[in-house]
Parts: C-alpha cells; sequence; structure tokens
C-alpha cells in the first residue's frame, strides 16, 4: 500500500476566521442595584455636605467682596474688606487670641486626655473603667452654652463655690472671669474639661489596638514604666495622637461659646476669638461683607495648620 502524496501547489490554502471581538460584560441587575442602593444611602451625606459645606464657602467668599448690610442692595468693593481686617486691632488681638487659645487647649486636652487612657488602661475591674470612662465623656454630650452658665457662677469673684473652696485653706479670692490672664486661663480649664473627653476615648481605642506582646516583649528586654511609654506606646499611638491634634486644633480654632458666655470676650478684648468677631460684625453690625472676610481667613488658617500637621506626619506618626 503506498502513500499518496499531494503537491504543496494542490493544497487549499487554510483560510484564518477574523478575531471575535470580546463581548461587553454587562452589568447584572443585582450589581445595579447595590449601585443604586449605595447611591441612595450615600445621598443624604453628599447633599448635606453640598448643602451645609460647599455653598456657605463659596457663598462666603463670594460675599467677602460685597459691602451687605441686608437692608440695602450688596455694593461690590473687591478686596476692601480684607484691607479693613488686616488694619482692625480688634480682627487682629482676636486672631491672637484664638491661636494662643488653641495652643494650650490642645495642649492640656491631649496632654489630660492620653494620660488618664494610660491610667485607666492598666489593672482595673472592668466596672470601674466602665464607670469612668462614662464619666470622663458625659460632659461632651452637654450643651457648651448651658456648662459655661454653670461655669460662670461657679467662677465667680464675689459668690462662686471655686472662691469659697480655697478660701478655706487661706487663698484670697481670685478674679477668675475679669482679670486679663485669669480669664483666659478660666475659659481655657471650661473648654477642657468638656472637650478632653472625645481624645480621651480616641486614646482608649488606640491602646486597645497595640498588640500586647509588644509590650510583653519590650518588658522582657527591662523596659518599663515612662521608658516603655516613650519608646513603644507613644510611637505607636502616633496616628491616633495625629488624629486628635487635628479634631482638637480645628475645633479650638472655632471656639465661641466658652468665652462669649464667660466673658463675652472680656476683659476688653482679652478673651475674645475670631468667630466672636464674626459674629458681632455680621448679627450686631450688620456688616456682613467684613464678617465673612474675617470667616474667609480663618478659613484658611484652619486648612492652612491641617496641612502643616499632615505634613509633619509623615517624619512623627508611624503605622504598624
Amino acid at each position: 500500500m503506498t502513500n499518496t502524496q499531494v503537491p504543496n501547489s494542490q493544497v487549499p490554502p487554510v483560510r484564518s476566521r477574523p478575531a471575535t471581538p470580546p463581548a461587553t460584560v454587562r452589568p447584572s441587575v443585582r450589581d445595579r442595584g447595590a449601585r443604586l442602593l449605595a447611591a441612595l444611602f450615600l445621598a443624604p451625606t453628599v447633599v448635606g455636605i453640598v448643602v451645609f459645606t460647599v455653598v456657605p464657602i463659596i457663598g462666603s467668599i463670594v460675599l467677602s467682596l460685597f459691602q451687605w448690610n441686608v437692608i440695602d442692595p450688596p455694593h461690590y468693593v473687591g478686596g476692601a474688606n480684607y484691607r479693613t481686617t488686616f488694619t482692625d486691632s480688634t480682627v487682629l488681638v482676636s486672631f491672637r487670641n484664638t491661636f494662643l487659645f488653641m495652643v494650650l487647649a490642645v495642649a492640656l486636652q491631649l496632654l489630660i486626655a492620653l494620660s488618664l487612657a494610660l491610667a485607666l488602661n492598666g489593672r482595673m475591674p472592668v466596672w470601674l473603667r466602665s464607670v469612668f470612662r462614662s464619666a470622663f465623656f458625659f460632659p461632651l454630650v452637654l450643651s457648651a452654652a448651658s456648662i459655661s452658665v454653670v461655669m460662670k457662677y461657679l467662677f465667680n469673684q464675689d459668690f462662686g463655690v471655686v472662691n469659697w473652696l480655697i478660701g478655706l485653706v487661706g487663698i484670697a479670692p481670685v478674679p477668675w472671669l475679669t482679670s486679663e490672664h485669669a480669664a483666659m486661663a478660666t475659659v481655657v480649664l471650661v473648654y477642657v474639661w468638656q472637650q478632653f473627653g472625645f481624645s480621651f476615648l480616641l486614646f482608649i481605642g488606640g491602646l486597645n489596638n497595640i498588640p500586647k506582646e509588644i509590650h510583653e516583649a519590650a518588658a522582657l528586654d527591662g523596659a518599663t514604666g515612662l521608658r516603655k511609654h516613650l519608646g513603644i506606646t507613644l510611637p505607636l499611638l502616633s496616628p491616633t495622637l495625629l488624629v486628635a491634634s487635628v479634631v482638637g486644633i480645628i475645633n479650638a480654632l472655632q471656639v465661641f461659646e466658652q468665652p462669649y458666655v464667660l466673658t463675652d470676650g472680656g476683659p476688653g478684648d482679652a478673651t475674645r476669638t475670631v468667630v466672636m468677631v464674626i459674629y458681632e460684625r455680621a448679627f450686631e453690625q450688620l456688616d456682613f461683607g467684613e464678617a465673612s472676610a474675617v470667616g474667609v481667613l480663618l478659613f484658611a488658617l484652619i486648612m492652612a495648620v491641617t496641612a502643616v500637621q499632615f505634613r509633619l506626619s509623615r517624619r512623627f506618626v508611624h503605622y504598624q
């Protein structure tokens, strides 16, 4: 039996089929439903941010270029409101007071919150730890204005409870709210007493996230007490410290209720803050243009300080 070979010239050419384009993957009904559900859940938050944050910011920037007293039509003045702001001694003093208040309040708030968190993170009955956590956080849920009203009576120079208590040990009454230096210190103390609970809870959560094996290994190497906290606890807690400091600084730069109720910005302008100036310019003097200009400058200050914090965090914040 012989094999018959077909000449190459008689072999029909093989035609290649054109490549089939990949089919377009269409989202299923379930995927579309999930996306729609996610959009519905996000919509209230997005709408709230746009309506109550983005629009007011843009409106304030635009209004800062006008002179408007609500009664008469707005009059375009360009940068006149900013020039007035930079030459107004009251505004400049308010920025100085606000910056000083921010430094004192945030430093004291973080120090107290971190110290209490470290103390409660040690050996303690669970029920007692829960009592302390609730007690430290409770002032935060109260109104700042109502707390300030109570504190105003407690720190009254003539019939306040604080002066009565220190008088029992022979100390003369202190003008807590009428002395220039004592008034700022009193406002800082009242503010920190109410606000440190938030930082305290942040530090409690951060400490609980630190693996116990690290502390046990450090104890075997001889690290105890302050050395352990400085070398291990603080570096591992640095992300929480960053969050607490950022939130604390933003809130402190916008302080209003405590100085307004306790001292009304006095004595003189010793405790007058930027937000108080914005309130006075807008609702007492009906100068919404200048008030908006001061608000825009405060917004720029908050953004600048926050940017510096995140810039420095690249060196000082350590993530596990």
